[in-house]
């Protein structure tokens, strides 16, 4: 996974698991973290930004509590399902379906079709 680059100002009013934390929820809030994404390891982003495990490890509980993200053994730490706004998982499904139709040589009057006539089968 390639994470847009995060930085801690040690210099900073605000704590440093707070500066990691709001970093990665704004990348969630945005889509540029999506779901079932995984993070980096604590240690693994501690080393890279120069912090104690323990460090990140308070921003990942943090966002966990806020349901931002959650932990599995051995999946690690992923973005929770419903963490983003509801705009950004549609943009992003709408634009996977536009890749695969356009991998599938529909024209964009043919997938908008589709498009309708699901909308139509859930209004039956």
């Amino acid at each position: 996974m390639s994470l847009p680059a995060l930085t801690v100002d040690p210099h900073a009013a605000v704590a440093a698991f707070e500066q990691i934390r709001s970093q990665l929820a704004a990348l969630i809030d945005s889509g540029a973290l999506a779901e079932g994404e995984r993070l980096p390891t604590v240690r693994g982003l501690a080393a890279e930004l120069g912090v104690a495990v323990n460090t990140v490890a308070r921003a990942y509980r943090e966002m966990e509590a806020e349901g931002l993200v959650v932990t599995a053994s051995r999946a690690g730490t992923v973005v929770a399902p419903g963490a983003q706004r509801e705009e950004v998982a549609l943009e992003r499904s709408a634009a996977a379906f536009a890749e695969r139709a356009a991998l599938s040589r529909l024209s964009e009057n043919e997938a908008v079709e589709l498009v309708r006539q699901a909308f139509r089968r859930l209004h039956e």
